[in-house]
């Protein structure tokens, strides 16, 4: 190497990057910030609710912590505490609250992950309960409370999706890949990845969601974190699925099966989204008995409608009428004790699909008018839309299954028998 020359230009400084950790939306729709709870909580305890999200907001945005002393007045403590005390809250939350009461006491000496982790109790109790929006509150004022901690923003994220809050979730997601990449919580970094392809995925961008799954299966790979790896291969292979990469989507599936702990609590969600694919391409009578050795670990009503849908349009393919009935009238069962179930309406249409291939056209013509008249209610467009044409289908006598290309049997059939092998060996474990 020639040595520099004296008159040359000085070099600039190498600058050490920074990743940089984007802003992410706190606010939905609401008028005024933290007014979503009192749609959930009326009283005493919404108020309290309500008056905690603002105490944490204020007390979140002072920095550094020394300069918090003083923010509240002499006798808010003791106030809230007699709120708290009026309001009566279940005692799942009730010591949550009251930590999260200290910051008034003592604002400046309250730690960080306390408040934190007293939100998180508070927002998991809620989602426990159904409470979305109250949910979704308090995880974001848990990762307001401790904003470098990437998995609190995680959180905040996923609630978010589930709200159909996605630019916030969005938002939300991206910011936890700088913090955790910042604070190299490989875990929080790979989830965040996932999250957002599936996000993506649901928006109907799927090359877009599929690089974001590949930058996950990379994460999860090199930092060895089996369980996201599987979850990973598991969404490439519906959005192969989705793509009609059928042959992508066979070794994906595959290759999921290989990742998956048969003891995780996704593993059955998997082999249903195998098995249906089989069913949706031809394939049966694998599809049947896979669907058969899930309905028995299925406690859920919303688990079991959409089995009970998949086992009616799959027995209906090879022609067994018996398993057709059974699923049938389990089905209707719990449509109508469940009718606001969202999976309803396509477990409907599976079934007047099953029931079409029998040439029951009465029946195949009930379920997809009931699940038109859901889709319509609940403002599902593509159900909607698969309804209908189910309906034109089934007047002109003609079947509305797709005749693609089927998988290799034999391919089907060893992957059938391990799903089978698995399921009933995890539902003895269990």
């Amino acid at each position: 190497m020639k040595p520099r020359r004296s008159d040359s230009p000085q070099r600039k400084p190498r600058r050490r990057w920074r990743w940089h950790i984007p802003p992410a939306i706190v606010r939905g729709p609401e008028a005024l910030e933290g007014t979503e709870v009192l749609d959930d909580f009326g009283g005493e305890l919404g108020l309290v609710l309500w008056q905690s999200l603002r105490d944490i907001s204020l007390w979140s945005s002072i920095t550094p912590h020394d300069a918090r002393a003083g923010l509240f007045s002499p006798n808010a403590g003791k106030r809230r505490a007699a709120s708290l005390l009026a309001a009566d809250p279940d005692p799942r939350i009730s010591g949550a609250l009251a930590t999260i009461a200290g910051i008034l006491e003592d604002p400046a000496g309250t730690s960080t992950e306390v408040v934190m982790l007293a939100c998180r109790e508070v927002s998991q109790w809620a989602e426990d309960e159904g409470l979305s929006a109250t949910a979704l509150a308090f995880a974001q004022a848990a990762a307001l409370a401790s904003p470098g901690n990437a998995a609190a923003g995680f959180r905040v994220g996923l609630l978010a999706r589930r709200r159909g809050e996605y630019a916030r979730a969005e938002t939300w997601f991206r910011r936890t890949i700088g913090l955790a990449r910042q604070s190299r919580d490989w875990l929080s970094y790979a989830m965040a990845f996932n999250s957002l392809g599936n996000l993506y995925a649901m928006r109907g961008n799927l090359p877009v969601a599929r690089q974001l799954q590949i930058r996950a299966y990379r994460a999860a790979k090199r930092h060895s974190l089996r369980p996201t790896l599987a979850m990973v291969l598991h969404d490439l292979f519906v959005i192969a699925v989705r793509a009609n990469q059928h042959e992508e989507a066979a070794a994906l599936a595959r290759s999921a099966f290989d990742a998956y702990d048969p003891e995780n609590p996704q593993f059955p969600a998997f082999a249903h989204d195998v098995a249906y694919f089989w069913m949706s391409h031809g394939q049966f009578a694998p599809a049947l008995s896979v669907f058969n050795a899930l309905l028995p670990q299925l406690r859920r009503p919303l688990d079991r409608i959409g089995v009970l849908g998949s086992i009616a349009r799959a027995a209906g393919g090879v022609g067994d009428l018996t398993a057709y009935a059974g699923a049938r009238d389990a089905l209707w069962k719990h449509v109508h004790a469940s009718e606001s179930l969202e999976i309803s309406a396509d477990a409907l249409l599976d079934l007047a699909a099953g029931a079409t291939s029998l040439g029951r056209w009465a029946e195949a013509e009930e379920a997809s008018r009931m699940a038109e008249q859901m889709a319509t209610e609940r403002q599902q467009a593509q159900i909607m839309f698969n309804a209908q044409s189910a309906l034109e289908a089934i007047r002109s006598e003609r079947s509305a299954e797709a005749n693609v290309a089927a998988q290799p049997a034999e391919d089907v059939d060893n992957l059938a028998t391990e799903l089978v092998r698995t399921l009933e060996e995890y539902a003895v474990a269990g």
